[in-house]
């Protein structure tokens, strides 16, 4: 049978009101008495309602995480720095996917109510009429890469626009004027972002832009793989292939090598994340670093603090900066 705070009362001499104040920490106890109870519930294998502990403090003690993905190092790198984060502040972590799926959002979003204390949110198909819709207004949420305009929620971006202008302006000084770039999914605002920037450079630097250069790409390696067969069969063939993504740049270069052309002497190549095996891909990969692990770290923080003022607290945005890891991929001297 379950041992319930009833049993660890009577063997321990105590209240049940006494055995609740020690394990919710609500109120003063003696230590002896403390003590006693702890080797109490211990001897006796007693586990805390976890149900009615939360009714009580109303905290679960758990953080929801909705990401579109859980495949591939970029959101690896997202879940170990929320993770370490939540652990450090004492809070358990309830992950979920949506496979950019609005319906699946929309369940993931209803599902979490009620089980955790505040939400980390990263999907390119949310908008604040769908989280309004489907989140308490007393529910903190903290939104990550989404194209959510306005202040009513806390949110975190990454540079995407800056980053890979930034990349285009260095392979145009590089020499190079036919660049490529293999796109990100649609309706993706890390990718549309990314596109434009690529686009801008371009005009900036006086160099061409064609359509026909822009290659469909969904974030995976297979996905950057099958971009580089048709890059192959371009005519001209660009001289540069820009990636929306790490993964996408690696897919690339894989296909570029079995259809015999060498990187970077035939054809440069760089990325945008600056992933983990980046730097040991062949050639290591020139790319716009992220600071993705504190990009959920700080999540995590922002989140905190909002549980902590119960939500009643000034909503901040923030952008995050990026910055270029130039590696042997794209054909220049190794930066610092």
């Amino acid at each position: 049978m379950k041992v319930t705070i009833r049993d660890v009362a009577r063997e321990a001499g105590v209240s049940v009101a006494t055995v609740s104040r020690v394990f919710n920490g609500s109120g003063p106890v003696r230590e002896p008495t403390r003590q006693r109870i702890l080797e109490v519930a211990d001897r006796l294998r007693y586990v805390p309602d976890s149900t009615a502990r939360s009714l009580i403090m109303r905290r679960t003690g758990t953080l929801g995480v909705l990401l579109p993905d859980l495949y591939g190092e970029f959101f690896s790198e997202v879940i170990r720095g929320i993770d370490g984060a939540a652990q450090a502040r004492g809070y358990h972590v309830l992950l979920s996917s949506s496979h950019a799926n609005r319906n699946e959002i929309v369940a993931a979003l209803r599902a979490m109510r009620g089980r955790v204390d505040g939400l980390v949110v990263m999907s390119p198909d949310i908008d604040v009429q769908g989280l309004s819709a489907n989140l308490p207004e007393s529910l903190p949420a903290v939104l990550l890469n989404c194209a959510v305009n306005g202040d009513a929620y806390d949110s975190l971006n990454i540079d995407n626009f800056g980053g890979a202008f930034a990349m285009v302006q260095h392979l145009l000084a590089l020499g190079h004027r036919r660049i490529a770039m293999i796109a990100g999914p649609e309706r993706n605002h890390d990718a549309a972002e990314r596109l434009r920037g690529y686009r801008a450079a371009l005009e900036a630097g006086g160099a061409e832009v064609r359509d026909e250069w822009v290659l469909p790409g969904d974030f995976t390696e297979s996905g950057g793989h099958a971009a580089a067969q048709r890059f192959l069969e371009l005519d001209p063939r660009p001289a540069a292939i820009f990636a929306a993504n790490d993964a996408m740049a690696i897919g690339a270069i894989s296909r570029l090598r079995d259809a015999g052309l060498v990187v970077p002497d035939d054809v440069a190549v760089a990325g945008f994340d600056d992933i983990p095996i980046a730097a040991y891909v062949s050639p290591p990969l020139s790319s716009v670093q992220v600071a993705i692990a504190e990009l959920g770290s700080r999540a995590v923080e922002r989140l905190v603090e909002a549980i902590a003022m119960k939500n009643q607290h000034v909503r901040r945005q923030e952008v995050l900066p990026t910055r270029l890891v130039i590696r042997a991929s794209c054909g220049a001297p190794r930066s610092r």
